[in-house]
């Protein structure tokens, strides 16, 4: 035991118990299979009421509150603290979580694990006062071993250190000297930096020596039969398995033997039923793995068999041209913040499905997993989007060399999570990043990228494409940003305001330079384009007999014009709103009330004027 002498000779030269605790980084690999309950694996919730504490003066750790919290609030997990307390909605420092629970005896024998689906932005973990791991990034899971730190016949105290502070240094970024945005928080984007635990959190069990590690499913067709890619990796030694798919009244099984730790096999699936919006009809994909006498593991999932692809004018689902109709979109609610909630899952999608949509992007980060399984079972395709947003090339290096290392980690982190969902048909890894100079008005006709920004972006297009080459990928580019970013994807995505922020409320010279612009990019890279934002201000019920800008009358306008334009331009592919909804901003004087009204529901789900036009024009 140290004594108390030398542990006040250590602290004068900058040493605590606290501080010299050892954390591990988190293993994407660790989430690639969803928590799952069968005859081998165990799930039990944690989500509901936890205990809450601030820590401004981030001392916590230094004073072992991860030994057990004092003086606590309660709080609600899934759910941003900034929605649910009075006195913290702009707070961004540090905070304790806490929660206590058994581990059912029954799993003893099995190996334990810990999955947080979403801690903004940088979180560590303790069990029982033992540190387990940590975790930079929100809007991903991450998941931890805890086998050797659970008590058994005893509660186990959960402990989660968690801040979102905004930095440079961070992906989305924050506090950026020269940004756009004079919004406060100092956010390098235009939406709140919720904080918390936001998505469900989970205990589960896994078989203790063989286990199914991940699951990848590659599918397609020719003619009527459809082919189903199915990889499997597993720890332990399993020498053999199964694979058997079921869908429309048969089943199709195929054994599989392992070299190592990794198996691979096709099935033939004759008169394949195809996944689409118009049927978005999905098989079940069962995967046991045992030795020469026993089973030892199972997993089950459900897969659509599609294609996606894209020529120089049209993205083609199933080899068939599709246009995307629908939005951009926040995880964004009253009360709940970005927390997950359920019922308001099941209302977007109705709402969507009401309106005629087939599709939205996860702007500005990668949605909760029930979005994802949700929208393979409604039949919308969906762009996912890592978190970049805010990127920028100029300035510190260092600061840059950590941004680049983060969208790598997303990217890992996004497909290993999003590979196996029929509706994810493309990987977006930025969304409007910019040059050194640039403002809301800007065009992008005279600016050009530096090569050390396309060079970066190369990277993280490589590395999708190394990922998953079944897929498109792309990035969504500003108004007043560098065209060679936007050409580098197999699709060209723009947000483009004209109308609004440049040519405001004038919608004739907005279409002259939409017409233009479009004609020029479309030349210039011979790809399809997809308008994945594009919108008006909208105060609810402000109306006017002569539409103009923020009234109900002008946004329905401007989105017709928009939608016009794309009609008479067969190189365009898609047309997603900006936004389906209005949502949650920092304080500033272009956003009245700290909200971005540019939605055509308001932020509770109420239509606007201009859903109820899109409703007639998209559901013809």
């Amino acid at each position: 035991m140290i004594s108390r002498y030398l542990l006040v000779l250590l602290a004068l030269f900058g040493w605590s118990p606290g501080l010299a605790q050892s954390f591990a980084n988190a293993d994407p690999a660790h989430i690639a299979l969803f928590p799952h309950q069968n005859e081998f694996r165990n799930t039990l919730s944690l989500s509901g009421m936890w205990q809450f504490k601030k820590d401004s003066m981030e001392v916590g750790e230094k004073e072992g509150w991860q030994n057990g919290l004092t003086a606590t609030r309660s709080i609600a997990v899934p759910g941003s603290w900034n929605e649910q307390f009075t006195d913290s909605r702009d707070y961004l420092g540090m905070v304790w979580y806490q929660k206590e629970t058994y581990v059912p005896s029954s799993w003893k024998g099995q190996r334990i694990f810990i999955r947080l689906g979403s801690a903004t932005y940088a979180a560590k973990l303790w069990i029982n006062g033992k540190p387990v791991g940590q975790h930079e990034g929100g809007n991903l899971p991450f998941a931890f071993d805890i086998s050797s730190a659970v008590n058994w016949g005893a509660p186990n105290r959960i402990t989660v250190q968690l801040e979102n502070m905004l930095k440079p240094s961070r992906v989305p970024t924050g506090n950026v000297p020269g940004s756009p945005f004079t919004n406060y928080p100092k956010s390098n984007y235009d939406f709140f930096p919720f904080a918390g635990l936001h998505r469900d959190v989970w205990l589960y069990s896994v078989p203790a020596v063989t286990v199914i590690k991940d699951i990848t499913v590659k599918t397609t067709f020719t003619g009527t039969t459809g082919s189903v890619e199915i990889s499997v990796l597993t720890e332990g030694k399993a020498s053999r398995g199964t694979i058997l798919i079921t869908g429309n009244g048969k089943k199709y099984e195929a054994p599989i033997r392992f070299t190592g730790n990794a198996a691979t096999t096709t099935l033939s699936i004759p008169d394949v039923r195809l996944w689409s919006p118009e049927d978005p009809y999905l098989y079940q994909v069962d995967v046991n793995i045992g030795d020469t006498k026993t089973t030892l593991d199972h997993y089950t999932l459900e897969t659509g068999v599609r294609t996606i692809s894209a020529n120089d004018k049209q993205l083609l689902l199933n080899g068939k041209p599709i246009f995307l109709k629908g939005f951009g979109k926040h995880e964004d609610f009253p009360i709940f913040g970005r927390g997950t909630a359920n019922p308001v899952i099941v209302k977007d999608y109705s709402l969507m499905k009401w309106v005629g949509a087939n599709s939205f992007r996860t702007s500005h980060y990668p949605y909760d997993e029930e979005y994802m399984r949700l929208a393979d079972r409604e039949g919308f395709l969906v762009i996912d989007e890592i978190p970049a947003v805010g990127l920028y090339f100029h300035g510190d290096t260092t600061d840059l060399a950590a941004r680049q290392a983060m969208c790598k980690q997303y990217i890992n982190e996004l497909i290993t999570r999003d590979k196996n969902h029929p509706s994810v048909i493309m990987w977006c890894v930025a969304n409007e990043p910019f040059p050194k100079e640039v403002t809301l008005a800007g065009s992008s006709a005279d600016r050009s990228a530096t090569p050390k920004s396309i060079d970066l972006f190369k990277e993280l297009f490589a590395l999708v494409k190394q990922k998953d080459n079944t897929r498109l990928a792309t990035l969504v580019g500003a108004m007043g940003g560098p065209l060679e970013w936007v050409g580098l994807g197999d699709v060209m995505c723009i947000n483009r305001y004209y109308g609004w922020y440049s040519h405001a409320g004038d919608m004739a010279g907005a279409a002259r330079i939409l017409g233009l612009e479009a004609d020029a990019l479309h030349k210039r890279y011979n790809k399809p384009i997809i308008y994945t934002e594009f919108g008006a201000d909208t105060y609810p019920g402000m109306h006017a007999d002569d539409p103009e800008m923020f009234t109900e009358e002008f946004q329905a306008n401007f989105l017709k014009m928009y939608l016009d334009f794309a009609q008479s331009r067969d190189y365009i592919t898609g047309m997603h709103v900006w936004a389906f909804s209005d949502f949650k901003t920092g304080q500033g004087i272009i956003r009245f009330g700290g909200m971005n009204y540019k939605g055509v529901f308001t932020r509770d789900r109420k239509p606007k004027a201009a859903a109820h036009y899109l409703r007639s024009r998209w559901t013809k």
